[in-house]
């Protein structure tokens, strides 16, 4: 509940029922009926502020809407779980003290990932960013890959300065039973290179990294996840592009399969990287970091433009292209959200595929490119593969131009 500390007179004017109307209005993402709802949330929350001496603006956090649930559950004895409109009212109203300039604080305390406990992870992760170049979300996997290993180790009153090899080979025998082959494989990668780490610190003296041994994964086990590029159409004909969200899904997915862009890349991509006048948009690898230029194609063009004018709303924090279409209106942050899009539309279309993840467009891109007959170097190009061979991958795929493709033969 509210502590006596936490009042305060309200000492600045809040938005009026006609501001907090246009804002909504020029988000296009709160419907009539909604919006009446809302305010009848908002008068209860003002009421709940004037009755405690509360500051509206300072109240407009997690943490008061939660304390405003609260009060109101208690008040008419009912389950703050059935109350989660209210929340939406207040964010609601939050974003219109945030367009109208008026200070709010922030929704949710910063909170700052930890540093590594021990010196030897510290060192790890430092020699991952400066030496290896890895970026930040790499760094934490493998961190909390150590950290599993090191708490296996601890069960047995170990540390990793006695870590032997049948330790680390009973420590995957373990995963494997716990995780995906694919991720047991992955975990086996970070183990080797915190043993080269190990090694090349002089922390230990026997090399260990040769001898791990990982799930074998098979290459072309089976075809890679694609669809037929007819479905790639009937795709983005389904999207309902008469909502906001429609422009949003509709510019996204078509960039996806027009560039053959993964969900980072895409999700990733800010106003100030469309360069309208060049005709070109800049683009970054998440995982390596590297930036490419593409070419702002006219069909893609005349979608993103669409989506800016009429479906993005306006006065956002971020700068992103792509935001989620519910206040607070924040990027798109993971590639789940670009599956369950991919998924929506793809159920509209009538598409039935035993596979939808936010990479299938892209595959789905390289098995056209193929199948047209783009030569393999400039298709490693486009997708930003290390090497020529990786295109390999797609071959699978690829049914109509096989023959006319050149592929170098692995040895």
């Amino acid at each position: 509940m509210v502590t006596p500390s936490s009042r305060t007179q309200q000492s600045e004017p809040t938005p009026r029922v006609r501001d907090i109307l246009r804002v909504w209005r020029g988000d296009r993402c709160v419907c009539q009926s909604s919006a009446q709802q809302y305010l009848q949330w908002i008068g209860r929350f003002r009421r709940y502020c004037r009755a405690l001496g509360l500051d509206e603006a300072a109240e407009l956090t997690r943490d008061g809407v939660k304390r405003f649930q609260a009060w109101y559950g208690h008040s008419r004895r009912i389950n703050t779980a059935n109350l989660s409109l209210a929340s939406s009212s207040m964010r609601s109203l939050r974003r219109v003290y945030e367009v109208m300039g008026m200070p709010v604080p922030p929704w949710r305390p910063i909170e700052r990932r930890a540093p590594p406990a021990t010196a030897v992870l510290r060192d790890y992760a430092a020699q991952l960013g400066q030496q290896r170049g890895n970026p930040e979300v790499t760094i934490h996997k493998k961190l909390d890959h150590v950290g599993k290993l090191l708490e296996h180790l601890g069960r047995s009153g170990k540390t990793w300065r006695r870590l032997r090899l049948p330790d680390i080979d009973a420590f995957l025998i373990e995963c494997a039973g716990r995780y995906a082959r694919s991720t047991t494989a992955d975990i086996a990668s970070t183990v080797r290179s915190f043993a080269r780490f190990l090694l090349a610190s002089g922390r230990i003296r026997v090399d260990l990294a040769d001898a791990v041994i990982s799930p074998v994964q098979p290459k072309f086990e089976r075809p890679r996840r694609a669809l037929p590029w007819e479905d790639v159409q009937r795709l983005l004909r389904a999207v309902d592009t008469s909502t906001a969200c429609g422009l949003r899904d509709h510019a996204l997915l078509l960039m996806m399969s027009t560039y053959g862009l993964g969900a980072g890349e895409v999700i990733g991509l800010q106003l100030q990287d469309i360069d309208w006048s060049a005709g070109t948009l800049q683009m970054s690898r998440p995982k390596t970091g590297v930036n490419f230029v593409l070419p702002l194609l006219p069909p893609v063009a005349k979608v993103l433009a669409r989506y800016l004018r009429n479906g993005r709303p306006p006065h956002l924090p971020t700068r992103h292209v792509f935001v989620q279409m519910k206040v607070p209106f924040g990027a798109l942050t993971a590639s789940s959200a670009v599956r369950h899009i991919l998924i929506k539309h793809a159920k509209a279309a009538g598409i039935k595929a035993p596979y939808l993840g936010s990479h299938v467009l892209r595959h789905s891109f390289a098995a056209r490119q193929l199948d047209v007959g783009t030569k393999a170097q400039v298709l490693s190009d486009l997708l930003g593969h290390r090497a020529a061979d990786s295109v390999s991958a797609y071959v699978r795929i690829a049914t109509q131009s096989l023959r006319e493709v050149s592929l170098p033969v692995p040895r």
